[in-house]
């Protein structure tokens, strides 16, 4: 494997290491500074927002410009997200926080795209193998994050201040291993040619089931992801509890990286989005049953390795429905419909889950992660009734 992956794994490991700090600190910040409960999760959503509006313009940058440069320029606005933060929490401003939180989404919007680099520095054969070490990355994210919020939290006088110092810090890092990381330049990765009409590369089975599956797999982990603080905080449970209940989940998504891709070539991608979708339906059945800490900790383990088995082989699924000539608008599209549905679950998992309660909002994510087996047999079926039948 080219040292290029093993860098690219590094980048993406500080990117999702500030992720995973983000994730149990946002919530209590916003409830803390909201005008209202409801509200609570409205900086989360604004950041997934910011990520989203990152999708299109990121792919296109980075076909101009060079992926280097590109995921530069996303750390860069990333860092001006966290000095908006900590001006925002010194403050007390929770609409100057939410833009912050925008800002950041942004940044980590142009690092979503670290896992389609490994692809163009890794040997065909080992596709899959360089999407799951890139993302095996968050390995590291699941215990350096919790660990950094649960202990920077408290110090100095303004809480959580210091926890944005180290995010910076994570993106000054991350700059700096990318000046060493080798990639190819745009006209390589994205070759000149006529491409072909979008809608035409959108109808394709390959890019409906991939995009279905990373959507209903990132959706349906992110609304129970975000809603979690609140809920542990409701149900009795100290903030030490939600971090470390982060750190398993986190741990869950990125550990199986490391040979998902293998599994994959081995039983199918498609195969592997099933498995995945049930680990999803799993997951919020264990909240129906309690919310003790083990609780806690099943649901949002099993939610973990239900996010990697559908959104990682869909990232390979999805490679096989463009060519170069198509890449950065098939991309761009698939992180766009992807993110876009991420964004309005963080909106709405503070509504959901302070109004009718973590058992339920779990019941609703059940119909949702069937989706994509629904999508599959109903391709499956479509496949049988189109072949020719020969009679005798």
């Amino acid at each position: 494997m080219p040292l290029s992956v093993l860098l690219l794994s590094l980048c993406q490991a500080l990117l999702i290491t500030g992720n995973s700090l983000l994730i149990p600190v946002s919530p209590i910040i916003g409830a803390s500074l909201a005008p209202s409960p409801t509200w609570s999760t409205a900086p989360v959503a604004t950041q997934w927002l910011g990520l989203m509006c990152a999708t299109v313009p990121a792919s296109l940058i980075m076909a101009r410009l060079g992926r280097r440069r590109g995921f530069m320029l996303g750390h860069l606005v990333g860092l001006v997200g966290v000095a908006v933060a900590c001006e925002a929490l010194v403050n007390e401003s929770f609409w100057r926080f939410m833009l912050a939180t925008w800002l950041i989404g942004i940044g980590i919007g142009f690092g979503q795209l670290y896992r389609f680099a490994a692809t163009e520095v890794a040997p065909l054969q080992h596709r899959d193998r360089a999407i799951g070490l890139v993302m095996g990355g968050g390995v590291l994210a699941a215990f350096l994050g919790p660990w950094l919020a649960n202990t920077s939290r408290a110090l100095g006088e303004t809480p959580f201040l210091v926890s944005f110092l180290g995010l910076g810090a994570l993106y000054v890092l991350a700059l700096l291993v990318l000046t060493i990381v080798r990639l190819p330049p745009p006209e390589k990765t994205h070759e000149s040619g006529i491409p072909r009409p979008l809608i035409q590369v959108l109808r394709q089975p390959a890019f409906i089931v991939a995009v279905l599956a990373a959507t209903v797999g990132y959706g349906v982990m992110n609304v129970a992801m975000t809603a979690t603080p609140l809920a542990m905080t409701a149900a009795g449970h100290d903030f030490a509890h939600i971090a470390t209940t982060i750190q398993w989940h986190v741990l869950a998504m990125f550990l199986p990286s490391f040979f998902t891709g293998h599994l994959s070539a081995r039983f199918g991608a498609r195969s592997m989005i099933v498995l995945g979708c049930l680990l999803l339906v799993a997951s919020a059945m264990v909240a129906q049953v309690t919310h003790s800490i083990a609780g806690f900790y099943t649901g949002l383990v099993l939610l973990g390795l239900g996010w990697n088995f559908t959104f990682l082989p869909a990232t390979g699924l999805l490679t096989e429905s463009y060519r170069p000539a198509d890449k950065a608008r098939t991309q761009a599209a698939n992180e766009f419909l992807v993110f876009s549905t991420v964004a309005a679950t963080a909106l709405l998992a503070g509504p959901l889950v302070s109004e009718f309660g973590w058992a339920y909002l779990n019941a609703l994510l059940i119909p949702l992660s069937l989706l994509p087996i629904m999508a599959l047999i109903w391709q499956r079926l479509a496949s049988r009734a189109a072949r020719p039948h020969i009679g005798g």
